[in-house]
């Protein structure tokens, strides 16, 4: 099959059922990792890196990294457009009917199945990169114990956590860890 027209599909499904936003897609992203050879799990999470700190929506960001990274620009252009699609599409036609629905008990009670659902996927892709950043060694596929990742992700951890600390900006925090993934040589 063409790898345009895989990742149209691949991508299409994602903006189709990734409810929830950007973290949505990760749960689809590592899937898609298990049928292509585009990337890997450990690329999800430079992904989610490089996503976390452009701007845009996540989703997108990761959709148009990993379509660069399947088949060039043409490949990001793709994956990006089939991934918004979908929302498009539901949203013009959900955007006429909304107010009619939106008291709806049938309506009411699919979206209170759908939230938790979303939140468990959410938590296993949180899962997912958590074990993949600090327990993968650089090929992306043995077990590596290595106790400075995963002593400085509690630092970090509790530092943002902190009351006084907790309005940083998300970028104050990424490029803390680069400052200290290169004084610590963690690459």
């Amino acid at each position: 099959m063409n790898v345009f027209l895989e990742l149209f599909i691949e991508f299409f499904q994602i903006g189709l059922f990734a409810v929830g936003g950007g973290p949505a897609t990760i749960p689809f992203l590592m899937d898609i990792t298990e049928r292509h050879d585009w990337y890997t799990r450990a690329d999800v999470v430079n992904m989610l890196a490089v996503s976390e700190s452009t701007p845009g929506p996540i989703g997108v960001n990761m959709a148009t990294y990993a379509g660069f990274r399947a088949a060039g620009f043409p490949g990001g252009i793709t994956a990006t457009l089939s991934l918004v699609l979908p929302s498009l599409i539901v949203i013009v036609i959900v955007a006429g009917i909304l107010e009619k629905f939106k008291k709806n008990p049938y309506v009411k009670s699919v979206f209170s199945g759908i939230r938790p659902v979303v939140t468990g996927l959410i938590a296993t892709a949180v899962y997912g990169i958590f074990r993949t950043a600090l327990f993968t060694a650089e090929d992306g596929v043995s077990f590596e114990f290595n106790i400075l990742p995963i002593a400085l992700c509690a630092v970090f951890f509790a530092l943002m956590n902190l009351k006084k600390l907790k309005k940083l900006h998300p970028f104050f925090w990424i490029a803390s860890g680069a400052a200290v993934g290169i004084i610590f040589k963690l690459v």
